[in-house]
């Protein structure tokens, strides 16, 4: 460990001030031992670390892997310290994030990812570019480059030997702040079966694979605000994959955009979702679309970039959803607002209850309405939409109110999962109990046939101050029970 001299300025104590009470007695002699063993402990612990100076090169073609992993290994065995990755582009493998570390990537510093699969050791679920497991007080910071060059691998949905950007699997204490995140072969920064996790500040951009979601969730304790993510595949993904619980979750103050689902929870709910809020964040369309055409692929949608649903809650292999809040969201360029879905794909039907959606805007893209539906013998339970306006593409005909709607009961969650149309312009329940939707307004932006809400199989469903276009709202009631309009 580096040490430096300390040199204590003294200065002699006058005739006039002999009264006053001298620092350095005997009686003193302990506090000047504790300060400079505090001064030479802050100096261990902020010790700086440079990959220059371990043999990393920043010409972008000389693998630094090695290099760099020494440096990481150098600060860790020191007791911790900051590991610099200074101006220039540094070309690497997986590298691993140990106890006490904090990666920091200076202005105009890139870390660029090896294309050789066989520089990230592991199988599928622990390949990754930057690599954080079972640590504690480990942090990325800076106003530097991540770039995985995604392109480089398997260009195909679900192809194996992809590595990760960033993940951080089973830690404690992890802070990462303000760096840029670009071009992942796969998930971008994937959060698995961690506690106290801070996420601020970062901006992700990721369009050059299948796969390429924003950040996954399936940790507790986390916290995560003033991001920009620009990503093809879903921008905020929660998630229960381990039976585990993802739980106490904040998300404040982001701006997202995607050609998938931009706040989605599941596909993989095998635990359960709890204690989530979500709010103040902006929902834009995507800056690119390489793999999604959608308006090649779905009737009705003409606009060449999309994302599918602004807020997907899918509850579809056991598990549950409980005390989810999303409110203050803005959406642009989304087909579907709101798509809520308890199903029964793997393992028996869970339950999904105790939603509150509020004070949205929201511009539809699609003829595929909002909807809130279950499967037969299960129910949505305890939602409140409030505060809504919605402007609806319009469109539909009356063959979309005469088609039988397919219940789809071990269907994969989607949008378009009961086709390319429902028979509501606005909003579509199906399976539900003890829904409020409370002041919430449909515009709509051409002539539609369809009805504005479609209940079946719903019971104790209280709708007020609803507003369409039309003189009275048309609402459409199949097999529902207590249904109260004011």
């Amino acid at each position: 460990m580096d040490m430096e001299i300390i040199f204590l300025n003294l200065h002699p104590i006058s005739r006039k001030n002999r009264n006053q009470k001298r620092f350095f007695n005997a009686g003193n002699t302990y506090h000047i031992s504790l300060i400079i063993f505090l001064l030479f402990s802050i100096k261990a612990y902020s010790q700086i670390y440079n990959i220059i100076e371990y043999g990393a090169r920043p010409d972008g073609s000389m693998l630094s892997t090695g290099p760099i992993q020494k440096t990481i290994d150098a600060c860790s065995g020191q007791g911790g310290g900051t590991v610099i990755i200074p101006g220039g582009t540094f070309m690497t493998g997986s590298v691993v994030l140990k106890n006490n570390v904090r990666l920091h990537l200076e202005n105009n510093a890139i870390l660029r990812a090896s294309t050789d699969i066989s520089d990230y050791p592991g199988d599928q679920s622990s390949k990754s570019l930057i690599y954080i497991d079972q640590v504690e007080k480990v942090s990325i910071s800076g106003e530097g480059i991540i770039d995985g060059r995604g392109n480089s691998f398997t260009v195909a949905e679900a192809a194996p030997d992809r590595p990760f950007l960033i993940l951080v699997r089973d830690s404690k204490n992890i802070r990462i702040e303000d760096v840029t995140l670009r071009n992942s072969a796969f998930w971008t920064l994937k959060l698995l079966g961690n506690e106290h996790v801070i996420v601020k500040g970062i901006s992700i951009y990721s369009h050059t694979n299948f796969n390429n979601d924003g950040i996954d969730i399936d940790s507790k304790d986390v916290i995560i605000s003033d991001c920009f993510i620009d990503s093809d595949d879903d921008a905020l993904c929660f998630k229960s994959d381990r039976n585990s619980i993802c739980e106490n979750v904040v998300v404040t103050n982001c701006i997202l955009a995607s050609n998938c689902n931009f706040i989605k929870m599941g596909t993989a709910s095998f635990g359960g979702f709890r204690n989530i809020a979500i709010s103040n964040c902006v929902l834009r369309p995507a800056s690119e679309s390489n793999i999604r055409f959608w308006n090649k692929i779905i009737t009705g949608i003409t606009d060449s970039i999309t994302g599918i649903s602004g807020i997907a809650l899918e509850v579809v292999d056991g598990g549950f959803m409980d005390h989810v809040t999303i409110t203050n969201i803005s959406m642009k360029g989304v087909q579907t607002p709101v798509f809520i879905r308890l199903g029964s794909r793997r393992n028996p039907t869970g339950s999904l209850k105790n939603v509150l959606i509020s004070n949205i805007t929201a511009t539809t893209h699609s003829l595929i309405p909002s909807s809130i539906t279950a499967v037969p013998g299960f129910y949505v339970e305890n939602v409140a939409l409030r505060d809504m306006i919605i402007h609806c593409k319009g469109g539909g005909t009356k063959a979309d109110v005469t088609r039988s709607i397919p219940e789809m009961e071990n269907a994969y969650p989607e949008n378009r999962m009961f086709g390319h149309s429902l028979p509501a312009y606005g909003l579509y329940i199906r399976h539900a109990r003890n829904i409020i939707l409370d002041n919430i307004r449909f515009n709509l932006l051409q002539p539609d046939a369809r009805v504005a809400v479609w209940l079946e199989d719903a019971h104790q469903i209280e709708i007020r101050d609803l507003k369409t276009d039309e003189y009275e709202p048309s609402i459409k009631e199949i097999n529902t029970s207590r249904i109260a309009i004011k």
